[in-house]
């Protein structure tokens, strides 16, 4: 608590990305030519979310409209096509920006040993 008179940390009045549903839609870089769009939610430092073949669980921590997190993706589907992450446990970590609506995010994601970068950008579609 803060002493009479102090005024609240930055933080505390720094904007939040906000907890619901979003609509993410990714592009791999480096020549990899896919591109997704799956849902994921935030809540509370938390991520979950996936689409058709994979899902991702994580975590993140925001301020000031900055956030970086981690987070695993699996199949949940076999791909029958080419993906980098078919039949793979994939580790990633992240960091972007965000505002009231939507959030971006550039992204290295660890497959057996070589690495993927990506962007995602999040839209909000349902507050929580």
């Amino acid at each position: 608590m803060a002493p009479p008179g102090a005024t609240e940390p930055r933080w505390r009045s720094a904007i939040m990305i906000k907890n619901g549903l979003y609509k993410i839609t990714t592009e791999m870089l480096d020549g990899v030519d896919i591109r997704n769009i799956h849902i994921i939610i935030l809540h509370d430092g938390k991520l979950h979310g996936g689409g058709p073949f994979f899902y991702t669980v994580g975590s993140y921590a925001c301020a000031g409209g900055k956030w970086k997190g981690e987070a695993t993706t699996q199949e949940h589907t076999p791909f029958l096509g080419k993906h980098p992450w078919a039949r793979k446990i994939v580790n990633l970590g992240f960091s972007g920006t965000y505002n009231d609506a939507d959030a971006e995010i550039d992204a290295v994601a660890l497959v057996g040993k070589q690495s993927v970068r990506f962007k995602s950008i999040l839209r909000l579609l349902v507050a929580d």
